[in-house]
């Protein structure tokens, strides 16, 4: 399928067209100033699902704590993950910090060149590796995301599902072919902007395609009906009582939650299962829980946070209980003013209103 995908279409113009647009109106990016791939890794891992807007200010002040691997590297988790709070997916920053500490441990601080020891680091898929070999080694890699199959579906009009990973496997080795042998760099950063500026998700803007006359989907006017993508499964929407119990020494109770999973080493302010026990059951059920007696008073608020594969539907109270300290590892009691020392969650960090306003 490759080759007959490939045929007639001209390779060395579809690079010379897009590496010329790309160094003509790239945006000025902090992570672009530099070959440090370190700092790309880093730029990288925060773009993952995440706006490039949102991603500026975290990275600059990312970088500034942790300048070098080794910065990284010997910061505890806590801390880092309190530099990620907003910027969510928090695997990432635990995975980023984990691999970190192998290439310290292991290549004395360097990050690998080699495409084996490279995607062997923990959190590095075959995209990241493709970014951070290409753009700070000049390595011909392809890097392949949502953004550049959507590009590679339209320029060459394949109507494959970018949804299945055999799709995917399909399109690296596309980019494999396409990729500029001379600037990589250039190349994939040029397919990645291109994506993001110009062939975007909905009504892209054809006519300022630089690359517009090696379009196919273009050309038969199919555009608007590439990338096919079915869509997955539908988001469960679980129901909780998220609670703000404070004792009389004015102290808010907030939980670590587990090392792994959802949101894991992260802090939050209790919350029970609406939906398994009941409202009517809450009391009793935290007691058995936490060993901790509380009285629910007032409802704060609602919220609704969205996840990528499931929803939580968030009502909030505040409570109120004698205790000032529990036998629960998980548990701990802070003042108001300490609350904002610990890396939260973005939905527990919009409650922080109901307390600290």
């Amino acid at each position: 399928m490759l080759d007959k995908t490939l045929r007639n279409f001209d390779i060395p113009a579809f690079q010379q067209d897009l590496i010329n647009w790309y160094q003509a109106n790239k945006r000025d990016l902090p992570w672009r100033r530099t070959q440090d791939p370190y700092k790309i890794w880093v730029s990288e891992i925060m773009l993952q699902q995440t706006k490039v807007d949102t991603v500026v200010p975290y990275f600059q002040q990312f970088i500034e704590k942790y300048p070098t691997p080794y910065a990284l590297a010997e910061a505890d988790e806590q801390d880092v993950l309190k530099s990620w709070e907003g910027l969510g997916y928090y695997s990432r920053a635990r995975n980023l910090q984990t691999a970190v500490r192998e290439v310290v441990a292991d290549y004395g601080g360097k990050v690998p060149d080699s495409p084996a020891a490279l995607g062997s680091l923990k959190g590095v898929g075959p995209y990241t590796k493709g970014a951070i070999l290409s753009i700070a080694y000049d390595q011909p890699q392809p890097a392949v995301d949502g953004n550049v199959m959507r590009v590679f579906a339209r320029v060459l009009n394949i109507d494959e599902d970018i949804a299945k990973p055999s799709t995917k496997k399909l399109f690296e080795k596309i980019a494999a072919e396409l990729i500029s042998t001379a600037d990589p760099s250039s190349f994939n950063q040029g397919v990645m902007e291109l994506g993001a500026l110009v062939c975007t998700p909905k009504t892209p803007s054809c006519m300022l395609c630089p690359v517009q006359e090696h379009c196919r989907a273009f050309a038969d006017g199919l555009e608007q009906e590439l990338p096919v993508k079915t869509k997955g499964k539908k988001q469960k929407t679980t129901t909780y009582a998220a609670l703000l119990i404070k004792n009389e020494q004015n102290q808010y109770m907030i939980e670590k939650r587990a090392e792994n999973g959802l949101l894991a080493n992260l802090w939050q302010f209790p919350m029970a299962p609406i939906d398994e026990i009941g409202m009517e059951h809450i009391t009793n059920w935290f007691f058995a829980e936490y060993g901790v007696q509380m009285n629910i008073g007032d409802k704060a608020g609602t919220l609704k946070h969205v996840f990528s594969h499931l929803i939580w539907q968030l009502e909030i109270f505040h409570a109120m209980t004698m205790q000032t300290e529990t036998a629960d590892e998980r548990i701990i009691f802070v003042k108001p003013e300490d609350l904002r020392l610990y890396p939260f969650p973005v939905s527990h960090q919009k409650m922080l209103k109901y307390i600290l306003d």
